[in-house]
Formats: C-alpha cells, sequence, structure tokens
C-alpha cells in the first residue's frame, strides 16, 4: 500500500467512525453505512479534483452524508424534481463551497485580503452558476464510482475463484487460454465464471443506476 493509499484508508476509516456516531439516532443505520461506502469515494474525488486539500475532501464527505441524512429524514428529496445523481451533485457542490468558505475566512485571518483575494478565481470555477466544471467533473467520476461500487458488490456474491477469473479474463482482458495457464483452471471455469460473474455484476450496475432517473 502507497501513501496515498493509506492516507485514503485512515481518513475514511476516521470520517466513517465520526459520521455512524453522529448518525445514532438515525434509525437504518445499515442502510447510511451501505450508502457511505457506495459514494464516500466520488464525493472525496470530486471535492479533490475541485481544489480541496485531503482533509478538507473528508469534512466534505462528512458533511455532505450528514446533509443527505437530515433531508432523507425530512423527505425533501424528491424524484420528480430531478435525478438522484442531480441532487446527490447539488448536495456535494454546497458543502465544497462551505470548505472554501471557510478557507478564505481562515485565510483572510492570517494573510489579509491580498491571499484572500488571490483564491477567489478556483471558488468562483467551483462556484459557477452553470456548474459546468464540477458538472464535468462529477459524470466522469460517476460512472467510475458506480462501476468500482458494483463490482465491490460482486465480491461479497461469488466466491474469490470466481471473482479473480472474471477479474483476469473480462477486467484485465487476459485471453482465456492465459486465464487457464496462469490460474490453473479449465476453459470451461472460465466461461462458467464470466457468466455467472457477470450477470451478478449487471444486476448490481442496473440498481446504482436505477438510482439515476433519467435527466
Amino acid at each position: 500500500m502507497d501513501e496515498r493509499d493509506a492516507i485514503l484508508v485512515q481518513g475514511y476509516a476516521k470520517t466513517r467512525k465520526s459520521l455512524i456516531a453522529k448518525l445514532d439516532n438515525w434509525e437504518d443505520q445499515r442502510t447510511w453505512d451501505e450508502f457511505y461506502q457506495t459514494y464516500w469515494r466520488l464525493i472525496y474525488s470530486v471535492a479533490v479534483k475541485a481544489g480541496l486539500r485531503q482533509d478538507e475532501a473528508f469534512d466534505c464527505v462528512q458533511e455532505t452524508i450528514l446533509s443527505i441524512a437530515k433531508q432523507s429524514k425530512k423527505k425533501l428529496y424528491d424524484p420528480e424534481q430531478g435525478s438522484f445523481k442531480t441532487w446527490l451533485m447539488n448536495m456535494t457542490r454546497w458543502r465544497i463551497n462551505d470548505q472554501f468558505r471557510k478557507r478564505k475566512k481562515d485565510t483572510a485571518m492570517i494573510t489579509g485580503e491580498w491571499e484572500n483575494d488571490r483564491k477567489t478565481a478556483v471558488i468562483d470555477r467551483v462556484e459557477d452558476p452553470n456548474g459546468d466544471v464540477l458538472s464535468r467533473l462529477w459524470n466522469v467520476e460517476w460512472k467510475k464510482n458506480v462501476a468500482d461500487a458494483a463490482l465491490s458488490r460482486v465480491k461479497s456474491q461469488v466466491s474469490p475463484k470466481q471473482y479473480q477469473i472474471f477479474d483476469c479474463y473480462v477486467i484485465k482482458q487476459w485471453d482465456a487460454k492465459r486465464v487457464q495457464d496462469q490460474l490453473n483452471v479449465s476453459m470451461a471455469q472460465v466461461y462458467l465464471a464470466k457468466h455467472r460473474v457477470g450477470a451478478v455484476l449487471k444486476r448490481e450496475l442496473a440498481k446504482l443506476e436505477d438510482e439515476d432517473d433519467a435527466d
């Protein structure tokens, strides 16, 4: 594990623990834990690419999930008003902007208005009323996150061997003979894993994509 991965693991664990503690009084904690597992990296990645530091991005993850939990309890999300994907993006955008505003305030206190003004360009890009920059970031990261989240769910539903075969044959795109030789399996096992794991993956992708109503 490299240094970046270690930071992500530590930050993930710390943020998740703190978040779950704050959600102690909410119903159906397991559902929120699954929601966090599914979307934390998406929120984190977009926050970092929008210009936040790692610590700010983890704060953004926690505050976004907490805001969503509060809105969910009050039933403020209305599918009739737009897709879940867009709603989640807007919730994330507001928390990213909160972090930039906090940074501006802290910076102004320490270095004065010149440094404060110097950082405005980044903030303005994220707060663009049309949301072009953040929307593009979000769409790219959303696709990656859906694929990663679906694969993560698949792992818990198939045997480690079948997933390993699928990973090599389908994801890494080894030819079937190489998979057979490297993993010491039969050709029938290769094709069976492709079919079975592929069916589970398709089902999990559909579940995740169903959360996003067509824009």
